[in-house]
């Protein structure tokens, strides 16, 4: 009999601050990919957000999670990332999961916004190797698109050939907030 895997999500991000769009793709991933629970991972030194002054503090973005995901039996506050020991990159998180717990199959949550510098971030192929990616299109106020339609296009940008295998899509995802607007 095959060995039974766990199945948890993560979802990553600086969370300032965690808005609807992050519970509705956390709750989505969890309902399609039948996982246990979703990990909420606030980014503790993302070394492509540098320049943070003015903006929430780490313990600040902490509170707003918890009492975000609050009430929802299958969302996790983790704080594996929230260090001051440099940056924090996916594929080292992601390595240190696997190696503490190989018997858990990780699901990594991102925003379709997020495949189009995937290729920059550090070690892509290690995060690939690591986890089951799962991606999904945030819907804005000017375009609509689905999940189908992005695949579609994205699978002629050479990053998303080379990664393609590692991709699932939460499909049929509509949401009217993008991370980038509530900045």
């Amino acid at each position: 009999m095959a060995d039974i895997k766990h199945r948890i999500g993560i979802m990553g991000g600086t969370f300032d601050p965690i808005h609807m769009g992050h519970l509705i793709l956390g709750e989505k991933a969890y309902e399609q990919f039948r996982l246990e629970k979703v990990l909420f991972m606030p980014s503790g030194n993302p070394p492509h957000k540098r320049n943070r002054q003015g903006r929430a503090t780490d313990e600040e973005r902490v509170e707003m999670v918890r009492r975000a995901i609050t009430g929802n039996p299958h969302f996790e506050l983790s704080l594996t990332e929230m260090h001051e020991n440099g940056y924090t990159y996916t594929y080292h998180t992601l390595e240190m999961l696997k190696e503490k717990n190989p018997d858990t199959d990780y699901y990594f949550i991102i925003g379709a916004d997020s495949l189009y510098d995937f290729d920059t971030w550090r070690e892509p192929e290690r995060i690939c190797r690591n986890c089951i990616t799962s991606e999904s299109v945030w819907i804005g106020q000017l375009f609509i698109i689905e999940a189908e339609y992005l695949f579609d296009q994205v699978k002629s940008l050479s990053f998303f050939i080379k990664y393609y295998s590692y991709f699932r899509s939460c499909s049929k995802l509509a949401c009217d907030v993008q991370s980038a607007s509530m900045n």
